[in-house]
């Protein structure tokens, strides 16, 4: 009795499991039913008279005018005004269609309509697979949500995750913007967009590129990775990683970005960038490097923070903390800037006990302010002003220093933007060493007097005018006490003088960047078709369908596959690494230019 029943159960086990399952029939219910063998054999031709002809099957029902029934094939073709529905999450209308209820597979055609709870799919023809209750249409087609329309040539719908794959010529129109993709997913529940492959989103007031990124299309807010960009009216933001938030007028940007001025051909860079379209202005911060273009010289501005407001033609730039400026010929520093791009005036303003300073060529100046004077039109450095403790010193060509000071300093600039006159006024005083022609020594001198005008060839003092001397004495060096050679208040700061464009950053720390968070690539779905034998297709025989038409393309299928995502990650993350290193090392590529 045990040997019977052991061998029962072995013998039970390896029957297939298709020979114990059942193939549910295909109900149906019409007022009129005719058979046609010489037209449909083996088939029922079902027609409606008072109520439409109605087929359930395994949670589906179709509603239609005329079918064609091959019960023995489990399959029907329905004709005039179809509507079939599955549960309350879908229903569906057509003017033609086909099911197969072995395969539970449908086809239908004419005027497709899918309604969703939150969605509507139109589309000329469409396949569906209730086994992986997805939907597919190659045709083009057209979803309407709550707050869009998104129109493909190609879609696929995945119902569990009420997500929409469109692929090739995707467009999203909303009256607010329109965003065209090479492939896009689309969550219907929360109206969320995910891009893979160039996006554009279009609106009167900017546009944004990305060749990956998100969108919440009912929120109007989006981030965005991978050679991401808005461009503004005026101005252009660029970085590794981008928010646009366009309810506030708001973006933001995150490492290694750029902010590009296209009126006033200007550019500012860093790490964190905040970009506020409606107040026309943009804080940035972590390596803020502000770049502008003065006649033919590019004019760099480097602080922790800087702050840019205003239209084009009445942009000012502020800088706090830490502030260096550096352009071919001169360099400065100072704890705040401000500079006013319709007045020409930049000023270098101290919060702190050490004193702005500029150097133009070899001359360093300081006092309490520094303010320095552009002409509107050319562009070109007209003058310069310090207030209150001017100090200007020059390094002697052999030794020592040329010393002038007094409590406001004037500097005027030649069309090369080299200072060539100087004027100092109250309570002057000035030590200079004397040369003869042959550069030799002849003496010190130190003078007072209520006013100086210095005038500069080569770069050089070369004349000294003294106005209501009051006191002046020229002593051979060899009578002029070594202890004596620097007037009150001299503060020599050469080491602090920025010679190049990486100098802006000398002495200060990498800044720690932050962790992108990308956009993974989808996964890779299984094909929509599957493969079967020529004598068991998806639908049947009988269907208006080539079988050809039944099988996967590879034009139709996602562009963006899983098998190489590890190592184009990998790939990814290597040339980020590289660039954030570089942008850190060398943020300027070692040169002058703009």
């Amino acid at each position: 009795m045990f040997k019977n029943s052991l061998f029962t159960l072995i013998w039970l086990l390896l029957i297939p499991g298709y020979l114990f399952s059942q193939t549910q029939e295909i109900n149906y219910d019409s007022d009129r039913t005719l058979k046609n063998e010489e037209r449909y054999p083996g088939a029922l031709i079902l027609s409606k008279v008072d109520n439409q002809v109605y087929f359930d099957h395994n949670g589906i029902e179709v509603w239609c005018d005329n079918a064609v029934f091959y019960k023995e094939y489990n399959f029907f073709k329905a004709y005039g005004n179809i509507r079939m529905q599955q549960g309350d999450s879908v229903r569906m209308t057509s003017n033609y269609a086909e099911y197969n209820g072995d395969t539970e597979f449908a086809f239908a055609s004419g005027n497709v309509k899918m309604e969703r709870p939150q969605t509507t799919l139109e589309t000329d023809s469409l396949f569906f697979n209730r086994v992986k209750q997805e939907a597919y249409y190659r045709s083009g087609g057209k979803v309407r949500d709550t707050a869009s329309v998104l129109t493909s040539k190609i879609g696929r719908y995945f119902m569990e995750e009420d997500k929409y794959s469109f692929i090739s010529d995707v467009v999203v129109t909303n009256p607010e913007y329109t965003i065209n993709s090479e492939q896009l997913d689309f969550y219907s529940e929360n109206g969320n967009a995910y891009f893979y492959g160039p996006t554009t989103i279009e609106s009167e007031t900017s546009t944004v590129y990305c060749e990956r990124g998100f969108y919440d299309t009912r929120e109007d807010h989006g981030y965005f990775v991978k050679n991401s960009r808005i461009d503004y009216d005026n101005r252009i933001l660029k970085g590794d990683s981008l928010y646009f938030n366009r309810k506030n007028s708001f973006a933001s940007a995150t490492n290694n970005i750029k902010v590009i001025d296209t009126v006033n051909n200007s550019k500012v860079t860093g790490h964190y960038a905040e970009v506020y379209r409606d107040k026309d202005s943009v804080f940035i911060t972590k390596r803020a490097v502000a770049a502008s273009l003065q006649d033919k010289d590019s004019v760099f501005i480097h602080s922790d923070t800087l702050l840019i407001t205003g239209k084009p033609e009445k942009r000012v730039i502020r800088g706090y903390y830490d502030v260096r400026l550096f352009k071919s010929n001169m360099s400065g520093r100072s704890d705040s800037i401000y500079s006013d791009q319709e007045s020409g005036l930049t000023r270098l303003i101290s919060l702190s006990a050490k004193k702005p300073i500029l150097w133009s060529e070899e001359n360093q100046m300081t006092g309490d302010s520094i303010y320095l004077q552009s002409n509107t039109e050319t562009e070109q450095l007209d003058s310069l002003l310090v207030f209150n403790n001017a100090f200007l010193i020059q390094k002697d060509s052999i030794e020592g220093f040329n010393q002038v000071k007094g409590k406001k300093l004037i500097g005027l600039f030649n069309d090369e933007n080299e200072l060539y006159e100087v004027n100092i006024n109250k309570n002057t005083e000035t030590l200079n060493y004397m040369r003869n022609s042959e550069n030799e020594l002849i003496g010190i001198n130190k003078a007072l007097s209520s006013s100086i005008k210095i005038l500069f060839e080569n770069r050089k003092i070369q004349d000294i005018y003294y106005y209501n001397q009051i006191d002046g004495k020229l002593t051979p060096e060899k009578d002029f006490p070594p202890n004596a050679r620097k007037l009150a208040g001299f503060n020599w700061r050469g080491d602090e003088r920025i010679m190049t464009k990486e100098g802006l950053f000398e002495g200060q720390p990498e800044p720690e960047l932050t962790k992108i968070k990308g956009i993974a690539l989808p996964d890779e779905p299984e094909e929509f078709f599957e493969d079967r034998e020529d004598d068991d297709p998806l639908l049947n025989e009988n269907s208006r369908l080539n079988p050809k038409i039944l099988k996967n393309r590879k034009e139709d299928t996602l562009k963006f596959k899983t098998e190489n995502h590890t190592e184009l990650l990998k790939s990814e993350k290597a040339k980020d690494s590289i660039k954030q290193k570089d942008s850190i090392k060398n943020p300027s590529q070692g040169n002058n230019s703009f």
